[in-house]
């Protein structure tokens, strides 16, 4: 049986066109990577090789991609020897991009209020996806944002209304009110206008807050860190709303091979351990086994 991923995966000697600093030790690159700009779908990832005399590649979400331009944009945290080398990198630099690489999320049209949570950097997913819905139409989304270091953008008092927003909760993403998808953020460091409190406690306020015959139209799609994703899963459990993560795993080979990013999923077989890599990264968040 011939893998599902076989033939979707390129090798792309990418060109930097930019490496942008940001706070809190972040930055986006553009890579001018054509084959991945048309091939990528929000929840897709990039193996990149951080620099020519490092061999070990370093997974990576994809944040938007302009399939004509032929150039795609990754979000990075420069903390280690790898990510740190990549942060050099210069405008005109080659960079080794494999990708795209995994199951992408699917918008369900059935429920066409979609909630986005993105956390730390699982951001990057959610702003593609936000892009994409935008584009399909059809779609209501809602973008929220957590971070416990500071935003890869300078925030602004969204001029978008969001009935049922908690008072205070004013603090928005740019490039979301560019585009005109309400968005706001949350945080527990004091950053002002952000909800005080992790971004799942602002999104049960505002879906508790919804009529039920709005609730019934909403579907949830998140990235970040286990343990948000958990509490993502309890939250649209416990409001009978279906729901799509994409898991964060560390990975070597990233194309199925190594089996070292696997999670316990259950299936109609029973449980099964699946590789996060091409299995993934986007799960039903039901048939994660989070213990």
């Amino acid at each position: 049986m011939t893998a599902p991923h076989r033939g979707t995966i390129f090798l792309e000697q990418a060109r930097v066109s930019s490496n942008e600093a940001m706070p809190g030790a972040q930055h986006v690159m553009r890579l001018h990577a054509p084959r991945l700009a048309a091939a990528a779908r929000a929840g897709s990832f990039v193996h990149l090789r951080c620099h020519p005399l490092l061999d070990m590649r370093r997974p990576m979400s994809v944040m938007r991609v302009d399939p004509e331009a032929g150039w795609v944009e990754v979000l990075y945290k420069a903390i280690g020897h790898g990510t740190r080398l990549l942060a050099e990198r210069r405008p005109g630099d080659e960079v080794s991009v494999l990708g795209p690489i995994g199951r992408p999320f699917e918008p369900m049209a059935s429920h066409p209020r979609a909630l986005l949570l993105g956390g730390g950097v699982g951001i990057p997913p959610m702003v593609f996806l936000a892009e994409t819905l935008r584009a399909r139409g059809g779609f209501s989304p809602l973008v929220l944002m957590g971070s416990e270091v500071p935003f890869p953008f300078r925030a602004r008092p969204s001029t978008i209304i969001v009935p049922g927003m908690p008072d205070g909760a004013i603090a928005a993403m740019p490039l979301m009110e560019d585009w005109g998808i309400p968005s706001r953020l949350a945080s527990a460091q004091g950053y002002p206008g952000c909800h005080d409190g992790f971004v799942t406690d602002l999104a049960r306020v505002w879906l508790e807050r919804l009529a039920p015959e709005q609730r019934a139209e909403v579907a949830v799609y998140a990235c970040g860190p286990t343990p948000m994703l958990a509490a993502t899963a309890a939250l649209a459990r416990d409001l009978g709303l279906p729901c799509q993560v994409s898991l964060e795993e560390y990975m070597a080979c990233a194309v199925g091979g190594c089996a070292g990013c696997v999670v316990r999923i259950r299936t109609d077989q029973g449980p099964a351990m699946k590789r996060v890599c091409v299995d993934g990264p986007v799960f039903d968040a039901a048939s994660v086994v989070w213990s």
